[in-house]
């Protein structure tokens, strides 16, 4: 893939002609819905053609992976050759290029059909599923979600399906609630006692736990609880894994970070998800959600507390549009990076790019006369994350979450990786 931003009046034709491609391939790529209107600043992706080796008389397969540094049964694959041996001149042979291996997680909030719908829709591109979420109880018991269709969706595709349980709704903090069980280990075992069997019921294969707003007293206990739980799950044959809130420094004063202790989760869990965004909050004011420069400062940090191995990079898909001028609690609107596309297009808006949070953005006015600030995802800065995974050598990436349409991430990505399917 390459990635083409669009110049004042160009055309889909003109940039097509440009890269060799047709116009219906930048199309599909990109899944245009309008492609006879383009806005300036839109990054298309731009499916090019792989590096081809024309067999020469008296060449070999070895010769030929020594001289692209690749191995032979990568050649073999890639061209699904029957016979080594028998290689003609002339013959074209796609070289493959060699990518990092990684996991990549998903979680969906959508439950049911609609839920095992996104599974199928990206599932060739996962290797870890999480619905959120399994809620505790006081009482050490969990509130199940409708999730039948999404395990078969999930085994379908081969990705392993893994149950996330959190402490927090919509409409509750969870504090006290995690305090309740942090505080009593009578409590925890029956919390898993019955994730086990919900587990074995059903066939998840690992655990994630979401503990969010647990009171900065309850930190060693949460540590304790995390360690308690790979006690019990480890010989079980099941993974335990968490979510931290985006920290920079150990000291980081807030109820969302300070009970998270990166080392200990480091030591302690099998992996971790680092929840890298949200600085565009949905009631805070208009930015980037996922700025890069911010993302790297919690990098920064955890590398030097936790294994590289043991971290997915948290990767948010979805787009915000604020009002302006914005007014203290007032809610963005949440919604894909197809509809952020849209709406540029439908605006006239051209969209800008931000070279320090490596986000784009643009502003528009509305037919009411309000204006409105829209800051969204791209190509230009999903591939910057995707670089970035690749600098800190990262184990992957976690997306929160399916059911924003992105089709030009799942392009990238497996431009960018190979994606490890452990199921």
């Amino acid at each position: 893939m390459q990635i083409h931003v669009v110049h004042p009046g160009e055309t889909l034709w003109l940039i097509a002609q440009r890269y060799g491609v047709t116009v219906n391939q930048v199309v599909t790529a990109n899944q245009l819905e309008s492609p006879n209107k383009l806005v300036s600043g839109l990054a298309l992706v731009i499916p090019t053609k792989p590096e081809l080796h024309t067999v020469q008389a008296g060449e070999n397969l070895w010769e030929i992976a020594h001289r692209y540094g690749i191995t032979v049964q990568e050649i073999i694959s890639t061209n699904q050759i029957q016979n080594p041996n028998l290689i003609f001149p002339g013959t074209k042979l796609t070289i493959p290029v060699r990518k990092p291996v990684i996991d990549v997680n998903a979680y969906t909030i959508n439950t049911g059909e609609t839920g095992a719908r996104e599974i199928q829709e990206v599932g060739q591109y996962l290797t870890y599923w999480m619905p959120f979420a399994y809620t505790i109880r006081e009482d050490g018991g969990l509130n199940a979600i409708d999730d039948t269709a999404m395990l078969q969706s999930a085994a379908s595709e081969r990705v392993v399906p893994v149950l996330a349980i959190t402490n927090f709704s919509a409409t509750a903090a969870g504090s006290e609630l995690a305090h309740t069980i942090l505080a009593s280990p009578d409590l925890q075992d029956v919390l898993l006692t019955n994730i086990i069997k919900i587990m074995k019921e059903k066939g998840y294969q690992g655990l994630n736990v979401d503990f969010e707003n647990v009171f900065p007293a309850d930190r060693e206990l949460y540590n304790q609880f995390l360690q308690r739980a790979v006690d019990r799950l480890h010989p079980e044959g099941y993974s335990v894994s968490t979510a931290l809130a985006p920290k920079t420094s150990d000291e980081q004063k807030g109820l969302l970070y300070e009970a998270h202790d990166y080392a200990a989760h480091g030591r302690i869990v099998d992996f971790l998800v680092l929840m890298t965004y949200e600085w565009g909050y949905r009631l805070g004011p208009p930015q980037a959600i996922s700025p890069l420069n911010e993302i790297k400062k919690v990098l920064d940090y955890a590398v030097t507390v936790i294994p590289r191995n043991k971290i997915l990079f948290g990767f948010q898909i979805y787009a915000r549009d604020w009002l302006l001028p914005h007014v203290q609690g007032q809610e963005a609107e949440t919604f894909s990076q197809q509809e952020a596309i849209r709406r540029a297009i439908q605006y006239g808006a051209a969209i800008q790019y931000d070279p320090i949070a490596q986000s784009p953005y643009y502003r528009y006015t509305d037919t009411q006369g309000r204006n409105h600030e829209v800051w969204f995802e791209d190509a230009r800065s999903a591939q910057a994350k995707f670089d970035v995974v690749k600098d800190y050598n990262l184990r992957g990436i976690s997306y929160w979450v399916l059911g924003y349409p992105f089709p030009q991430n799942w392009l990238l990505l497996e431009d960018n990786f190979t994606i490890r399917k452990r199921r």
